[in-house]
């Protein structure tokens, strides 16, 4: 009584394959060999950059939430000498 009702899937009524790929073979534009070519380095900054801006963004993190911290410890001490003060003028009148 309580649960939903969900309409059933419509079955497929056709199936498409995909038409097998052609596959082309070039000829050699030269007969001599070729060195094979120097794997080429993608960061120029070395493989030492990926911890690094780990790090960096981890102490980015740590700071934000550290200043989070601090800002609301700040209002909470705000809040606690306001309601101090209040509740100190009521009590001498």
């Amino acid at each position: 009584m309580f649960r939903p009702k969900y309409p059933e899937a419509p079955t497929p009524t056709t199936v498409h394959t995909p038409a097998p790929a052609v596959q082309h073979s070039h000829a050699p534009a030269c007969s001599c060999q070729h060195a094979p070519a120097a794997p080429v380095q993608t960061s120029w900054l070395g493989p030492s950059a990926r911890p690094v801006g780990a790090v960096l963004a981890v102490g980015v993190v740590l700071t934000a939430l550290l200043a989070a911290v601090v800002v609301t410890a700040i209002s909470v001490a705000v809040a606690a000498v306001v309601m101090r003060s209040l509740l100190t003028s009521q009590r001498h009148r």
